[in-house]
């Protein structure tokens, strides 16, 4: 029975065909993949090309009985032969006998990349993935057709609750209930593509959509193009650059192999930047899929062996990834007039894995040239490279391209933005280094675009670091080479799948906020993912952050987003103006997966088969490494993905909203008036509130559940009575009654957890910001990440909650971690960062000098890797390394149980932060000096005068350790008892006696009587008048009268007759002889006197005057 076709269905591809766009096709009903054979005639009648390849893409089975595939066989001979009749067979299996169909499998999409297709058939709904969805549409070249087939369906809305195989990974053991919104957002988004057509099996269009009552077909030039092309602006500029270009070689010819404008642009920029010639220079080409990226490096690879580049090399991580590169490498030769086997010539590979896949280009035209593929991790046979082409370096670790680059030319090319998830690590890490290097000098030289991308070329001076002191240019294609631009399935795809995420990123509010004043929401998902306008926006912006964030995204991330049971979102929002009518800010977006709660039964199954279940990561990754099978019976809480806006970075928004989910999952922000409800209600209520809360649903989501199921009874019972009437008749249009998008952290309950955690790739500055904020690491992956050349590692923050008393029960993990990280920094971690190793070992470097004493006091023991103690011989060693007698290696073998000893705080020795990181490195990553010359950035002088100080701290250490030993093997000093302290002390009692003995001597020699016979009784009168008014001269006498003495004695000193006094001066002296102080005084005179230390006067009785009668010296 013929039945005539909606007009609608024709109108549609005709008009694909002529602007080479492309159409989705949704068939529903069983039978649909009949109606594949018609579509596929339409399709063949439109295009002027011959019949257009098929791509089949399935789960498991393609539903084609036994019988159907032997007749198949022998029409395709019948064919072959020419004795088919097709009036006789069944169309389907003529359309699959006559037609290039390739079968694929869906986990084997990926070998399908770089392929085109005139048409794309996706059976088996429930196994399609957002990855697999971009993947095979991305295939289909412009004017060619997307056909989904699905089952019989009473109505649209089934689609919504159907259970997809992608599920199956999101279920734990604590949260099983999944909630599909992914498909709800997807069936309604099909609504808004005006490219789009829902057909059921019978070919009848399904009003969904005003979009698609009326399709006119496009009006055209007498030439058949259509007026309104919207590539023709694109395709006249890019023959006038070829016109213009037409004399300057190798240019014109280069770009007059180009498809589009981006292309062409992009092999000017690597000509121009190959014709320089200079060292040290790398261009960078990034953009997304089908916009001939390998294309146009094959190109420039042709034109740098015009211009005399004689070593270039390529790597890729297959050279099978090559094969486009190649192609276009002999077709930019071919265009500059090289022949094969006469100018050049071509090696393929001999081996079998590579599949005779080119790895060898010898050019001998002019000079010897060659273009050799290299394996990615050879970066050391680069020493004559001129040019090195890196394709698709987003696939290669980051670690390996940076060692790639060199004093060279370099061509970079990644995939970026991608269905792949790939490329976000080049871009947001080593393409961001190279751009931030390289704005600190240059600036912008040159920018342009075309089409649905731009172009953008920087140019700089030198920086330094390790990928240092290039100049960077960056060129970014956005035009595609399979279809024209503006498809409007590419641009339904990109929204759904939010690929293009990077254009919606928010604007930064014009004034900051203080982190304290911002606020933490959590996001209502139904709402999130319901395809109203206002959600939408949201979405694109929450998905910018994640994605400028984080280089490790793919499409299944929205899937992971939308539907996991365990996952909740999280905003940090700037303070709101309830006055303004806008949406507020987004700072900050987190992503948590509620872990844990796990039965003992399980983990001990799970530890003895040594088997990880799906999802719960902490839970399984700490229960096997400690195996310890209580720990998966916490309930956690892990941090899945946080992003903070770029231009806000360091601002303490991460921070912020780290400790409101800490302050959230602690119970201290809820409301108490829910608390109270919660406590009134029945242990029914309580019980199902926590169900709810376990699935992230709450009521609202349990609702919409059990309302969708009930509409989809009541449709099938319709549709039974009716014949399919609610597929013909119901209009797609987001549902009505969602509860509120953003829900302040006051008005959810929260999940009391006991801890809260994170898995991320380790880099010093992420550790740095997760142990700030109080995470203690339990986990280091000992292999590196393939993408990112980093070690996963687990961090973990305990929570309070009121089942566990404190927070100390996180200790024994957190020893016995940095107990075994420590013995794997010689293997595992050996070439690990000094600063980072030392962070996660975190020892104590200051000690007071009490710790050290009382340290020293009980014992310090240092022992080596047999388990002896350190001996005095080695003492002995260290002692002449520390007194400058030795070289250092001496006591390198002493350095690793030091080392441990020191880093477990059994050495209490106060080490600055470059002494401790000297016995990390040399100690336990088992490295020589030049290691940490480069880590820490010290001469090699200065390092061995830090290593020095700190060994002679060491062994000082040690040293008072043995004597304080040395000293407890002494016997101990006998106390004498019964003897008290002198009333009297020693020295005040040698004083008094001292004083008694003094005053005895005065009262023995110094008596009044005795002295006064040399007492001299003139005045100052009479010693003016002997002076006669003049000086004594220098040795001259002076006579005065003197008094008589008692009994007529004659004056001490001798006097002149008539009882004279003689005064005595001598020259030059300033007293008498022998050091006597003063003018000596002869005669009758006073004499000075000088007490000696038992209080006598010198020479008492034999005076200066002598004897009686004798005359005085001169």
């Amino acid at each position: 029975m013929r039945k005539k076709v909606d007009a609608r269905i024709r109108t549609l591809i005709e008009n694909c065909a002529k602007t080479r766009q492309r159409a989705l096709l949704v068939l529903v009903g069983d039978k649909g993949r009949d109606q594949v054979v018609n579509l596929h005639y339409m399709l063949s009648k439109a295009s002027v090309k011959a019949r257009p390849s098929v791509l089949w893409c399935y789960k498991k089975d393609l539903h084609l009985s036994s019988h159907r595939k032997k007749r198949m066989r022998q029409i395709k001979k019948l064919s072959q032969r020419g004795l088919l009749d097709p009036e006789k067979e069944d169309p389907f299996s003529l359309f699959v006998a006559s037609t290039n169909i390739r079968y694929c499998y869906y986990h084997e999409t990926q070998n399908i990349l770089g392929n085109t297709y005139g048409m794309a058939v996706l059976q088996d709904f429930e196994a399609v993935t957002p990855n697999l969805l971009a993947r095979s549409i991305e295939t289909v070249e412009g004017g060619g057709l997307v056909i989904m087939l699905l089952s019989n369906l009473s109505s649209l809305t089934q689609l919504y609750t159907m259970t997809m195989d992608a599920h199956a990974r999101f279920r734990t053991e604590s949260h099983q209930e999944v909630v599909g919104r992914f498909n709800e957002r997807l069936v309604l988004s099909l609504a808004s593509c005006p490219h789009c057509l829902l057909l059921d099996d019978e070919l009848n269009v399904l009003p969904t959509s005003s979009l698609i009552r009326f399709i006119e077909p496009l009006p055209t030039n007498p030439d058949g193009t259509p007026v309104d092309d919207p590539g023709r602006a694109s395709r006249e500029e890019l023959a006038e650059l070829t016109s213009s270009l037409a004399d300057t070689q190798p240019a014109g010819s280069l770009v007059g192999r180009c498809r589009t404008l981006d292309q062409a642009r992009a092999v000017i920029t690597f000509l121009d930047a190959a014709s320089e010639k200079t060292l040290r220079s790398t261009v960078a080409l990034t953009a997304s899929r089908g916009r001939g990226k390998s294309a146009a490096l094959g190109l420039a690879i042709a034109g740098a062996l015009a211009l005399g580049y004689s070593n270039i090399f390529v790597t890729a991580p297959s050279p099978e990834n090559l094969r486009t590169l190649f192609e276009f490498v002999f077709k930019g030769l071919d265009a500059l007039d090289y022949k094969e086997h006469i100018d050049y010539d071509l090696v393929e590979s001999t081996n079998p894995s590579f599949g005779k896949a080119i790895v060898r280009v010898n050019v001998f035209r002019n000079h010897r040239q060659t273009v050799q593929y290299i394996q990615p991790h050879h970066h050391a046979k680069l020493a004559q490279a001129e040019l090195l082409v890196i394709d698709e370096a987003a696939a290669i670790p980051l670690p390996v391209v940076r060692q790639l680059l060199g004093p060279y030319l370099v061509f970079l090319c990644s995939t970026v933005n991608g269905y792949e998830g790939t490329g976000r690590s080049l871009s947001l890490k080593l393409i961001q280094q190279l751009r931030e290097q390289g704005a600190k000098i240059g600036a912008p030289v040159a920018a342009g675009g075309s089409g649905g991308g731009e172009q953008c070329v920087k140019e700089s001076g030198t920086g330094s670091g390790g990928v240092g002191g290039r100049s960077f240019r960056e060129v970014h294609l956005g035009e595609p080479i399979r279809y024209a631009p503006g498809d409007p399935i590419e641009s339904w795809l990109h929204e759904l799948l939010c690929l293009d995420a990077g254009q919606h990123l928010p604007k930064p509010p014009a004034r900051l906020p203080h982190p304290s004043d911002c606020e933490l929401f959590v996001v209502e998902r139904d709402t999130l993912f319901s395809y109203h306008k206002a959600s939408e926006k949201f979405l694109q912006q929450m998905v910018a952050l994640f994605v400028a964030s984080h280089y490790k995204n793919t499409p299944n991330d929205l899937l992971l987003m939308s539907d996991a049971p365990a996952h909740q979102l999280f905003v940090l929002l700037a303070p709101v103006d309830q006055s303004s009518n806008t949406m507020p800010h987004i700072l900050a977006a987190a992503q948590v997966a509620l872990e844990g709660s796990i039965s003992k039964r399980s983990a001990v199954n799970s530890l003895a088969k040594g088997e990880l279940p799906q999802g719960d990561l902490i839970p399984w990754t700490v229960s096997q490494q400690f195996q310890d099978p209580d720990f998966p019976a916490l309930s956690g809480g892990r941090v899945v993905r946080i992003a903070v806006h770029p231009e806000l970075g360091r601002a303490g928004y991460g921070s912020r909203v780290l400790e409101l989910l800490r302050r959230y999952y602690q119970g201290e922000l809820a409301s108490l008036d829910e608390q109270d409800g919660t406590e009134e209600g029945d242990g029914e209520d309580d019980e199902a509130d926590e169900e709810d809360d376990g699935n992230e649903e709450g009521d609202g989501g349990k609702k919409r559940r059990r309302s969708t199921g009930s509409e989809g009874d009541a449709d099938g019972d319709a549709a039974d009575g009716a014949g399919n009437s609610l597929l013909l008749t119901e209009r797609l249009a987001p549902r009505k009654g969602l509860p509120p998008l953003l829900v302040n952290l006051a008005d959810r309950k929260p999940d009391r957890l006991h801890y809260l955690g994170v898995s991320y790739g380790l880099t010093q500055q992420l550790y740095s910001f997760w142990r700030k904020a109080g995470y203690e690491p339990l986990y280091l992956r000992q292999s590196a990440s393939d993408t990112t050349g980093e070690h996963t590692c687990v961090m973990v923050r305990p929570l309070e909650h009121p089942d566990v008393e404190g927070t100390a029960w996180l200790r024994p993990f957190v020893s016995d971690f940095k107990s075994r990280f420590m013995s794997l920094l010689g293997s595992a971690f050996r070439e690990m960062a000094p600063a980072l190793a030392l962070s996660i070992l975190d020892p104590q470097l200051t000690w007071s000098e009490a710790e050290g004493q009382r340290a020293a006091q009980e014992g310090v023991v240092v022992m080596r890797g047999d388990g002896s103690p350190l001996d005095a011989y080695d003492l002995k060693r260290l002692q002449a390394y520390c007194s400058s007698l030795v070289d250092y290696h001496l006591i390198l073998d002493l350095l690793p149980p030091l080392a441990r000893a020191y880093l477990r705080g059994r050495l209490p020795v106060s080490l600055s932060y470059g002494q401790a990181a000297i016995l990390v490195v040399m100690g336990l990553q088992l490295q020589e000096l030049a290691a940490l010359e480069e880590g820490l950035g010290l001469p090699s002088n200065q390092l061995l005068a830090l290593f020095n100080k700190a060994m002679r701290k060491v062994y000082g250490c040690l040293r008072a350790a043995k004597e304080a030993a040395v000293a407890r093997s002494l016997p101990a000093v006998r106390q004498i008892t019964g003897l008290g302290p002198h009333e009297v002390a020693l020295d005040d009692d040698l004083d008094e006696a001292a004083a008694a003995e003094r005053a005895k001597l005065r009262d023995r020699y110094l008596r009044p009587e005795d002295l006064a016979q040399f007492a001299i009784r003139g005045g100052d009168e009479d010693i003016a008048a002997a002076l006669g008014g003049k000086a004594p001269a220098a040795g001259g006498l002076v006579s005065i009268k003197g008094g008589e003495g008692e009994g007529g004695g004659r004056a001490k000193g001798g006097s002149s007759a008539g009882g004279e006094a003689v005064l005595n001066k001598k020259r030059g002296s300033q007293g008498g002889e022998k050091g006597e102080k003063g003018p000596s005084r002869n005669g009758g005179g006073k004499l000075p006197t000088k007490k000696n230390k038992y209080g006598a006067l010198p020479n008492a009785g034999n005076g200066a005057g002598g004897k009686p009668g004798k005359k005085p010296r001169q």
